[in-house]
């Protein structure tokens, strides 16, 4: 956003003048600058536009006037009777204009925050972590106005680059800090590993276990209030744990440290505890009762020096009575305590046996899906090895018909070319001169089936009849298949018909 707007309108006398508008953010006033048109020149409007506009210095010329006016988003901007020729930009930057008030009002206050922050940043000599949250919240608050676009861009880059600053110089004492934490680990974890080791030894001497298991739970409460990192925390406690549970395997025997869930555990420390606290109660009334015999005799004394020493018993055991109350109400606390654990503990474990229940179920329903795939990439190779054979089938098939065909095609023609060629051959030849022998047969044949029939007649039935047996011969030959007779013997018949017909010709022809 633009903070000088130049546009051309008119003053109260309607002469044109140029309007030149200049925003001053940190007073909330506008300097209002008009020039006559004789003044404003083509150059120098040009230049307004141009240069002044955009934040550079442009000589005014003189006959020009000033009016400073308040910025509200209620009032006229221009003044009385000067009237812009766009009035909606003069409107539009009076609006931007209030925005960019508010907003370097709103940064205004941002910074000043951020300056006392800097200056408890600058007097820190150690990391404070009180300061580094209140730097946080502080640029929470700026993120959800920069989210909100209620700060200009270059407010949010300023305080955004202020506070990284800041952030940078608490990070530097954070790593100074966290290397003196350090320190302090490698102190403690080397101190903590010289008791164990000591204790580790009294164990492996064999010396009574009672007063090293006393002095392990006290190394388990120092190191519980103890400053360690992480690291040197795990490698203690894995120490002190192996050491806990030789004792116990010593004391109880082998199956002290079988694996036992963390309710189990509590259980099995809250029994212990309610007995311990039943052993307690039980004692102190037998200290109450002794205090009531004591009470009871002291008044019966025989002599002072009787009274005394009963007097000194009572104060004894009033002592004792006060020690083991404190203690009893120590137990009863740690009961409270206990029970508490134990209903956590049961939450979780409710909910570690659901989540494993859900684990179990999705890993069931995982391996199902998984086989059910499986099974059916099977039957689906399965089918297509089907499919494929039954292809491959399908294709041999037809390659053998069509070879059965064109040979089937390639015999039937070369039977047909050979039939024609033997036809022609025989038709050709030249008939046998019949001996007269045979021709005397053939007439008493003749006459004795048609005594009326001329042996001319006769002669060409018998020829048309062979003819139209050759034909048939010849088509049916064509037709036939590959388990057709062969030629040879097809045509005998005809061969011995012509012979017939040859041998029945008369003599004459």
């Amino acid at each position: 956003m633009k903070t000088k707007l130049v546009l051309w309108g008119t003053n109260a006398q309607e002469e044109r003048i140029l309007i030149a508008l200049e925003l001053l953010m940190e007073e909330n006033f506008v300097n209002i600058y008009t020039f006559p048109e004789e003044v404003a020149t083509e150059e120098f409007s040009q230049q307004m536009l141009d240069v002044w506009r955009d934040g550079g210095e442009v000589p005014f010329p003189d006959g020009y006037s000033t009016n400073k006016r308040e910025l509200t988003i209620t009032e006229e901007l221009l003044p009385e009777g000067v009237k812009a020729e766009r009035p909606d930009i003069v409107q539009r930057a009076q609006t931007e204009w209030h925005f960019m008030v508010l907003s370097t009002k709103l940064n205004q206050a941002y910074s000043a925050e951020l300056d006392e922050l800097k200056d408890r940043v600058d007097k820190l000599e150690r990391y404070d972590s009180g300061v580094w949250e209140s730097l946080k919240g502080f640029w929470q608050k700026v993120q959800v106005q920069v989210r909100d676009r209620n700060l200009l861009k270059d407010h949010a880059n300023s305080l955004r680059d202020n506070t990284n600053e800041l952030f940078t110089k608490m990070k530097k004492l954070r790593v100074k800090l966290d290397e003196e934490f350090q320190k302090l680990s490698k102190t403690n974890h080397d101190k903590f590993q010289e008791l164990l080791e000591d204790v580790e030894k009294k164990i492996q001497e064999g010396l009574r276990l009672q007063p090293i298991f006393e002095e392990l739970k006290d190394l388990q409460r120092k190191f519980r209030d103890t400053k360690l990192t992480r690291d040197h925390r795990s490698k203690v406690w894995e120490r002190l744990d192996a050491a806990f549970k030789t004792v116990k395997e010593k004391r109880f025997g082998p199956g002290a440290n079988e694996d036992r869930s963390p309710l189990d555990r509590l259980k099995r420390r809250y029994e212990g505890l309610l007995a311990a606290i039943d052993k307690m109660k039980r004692s102190i009334q037998r200290d109450r009762d002794d205090l009531d015999f004591q009470n009871r005799r002291i008044a019966n004394s025989d002599g002072q020096l009787e009274a005394q020493i009963r007097q000194a018993k009572i104060k004894m055991i009033e002592e004792r009575i006060r020690s083991k109350e404190e203690k009893l109400g120590e137990m009863q606390k740690t009961q409270t305590e206990l029970e508490d654990r134990i209903e956590k503990q049961k939450v979780k474990e409710s909910k570690r046996k659901e989540e494993e229940r859900l684990e179990e179920a999705r890993r069931e329903a995982e391996q199902k899906i998984a086989q059910q795939i499986k099974e059916a990439e099977a039957a689906r190779k399965e089918e297509e090895d089907k499919l494929e054979k039954a292809a491959e089938s399908i294709k041999d098939k037809k390659a053998e018909t069509a070879n059965d065909s064109e040979e089937e095609a390639s015999e039937s023609a070369e039977l047909t070319e050979e039939a024609e060629q033997k036809a022609i051959a025989d038709t050709e030849s030249s008939a046998p001169e019949p001996e007269a022998a045979d021709v005397k047969p053939a007439e008493e044949e003749a006459e004795e089936t048609e005594g009326e029939t001329e042996p001319e007649e006769i002669l060409a039935e018998a020829a048309q009849d062979a003819e139209e047996e050759s034909e048939s011969e010849e088509s049916e030959n064509n037709e036939e298949d590959s388990d057709t007779e062969e030629p040879e013997n097809s045509n005998t018949d005809a061969e011995e018909e012509v012979a017939v017909e040859d041998d029945e010709k008369d003599p004459k022809e």
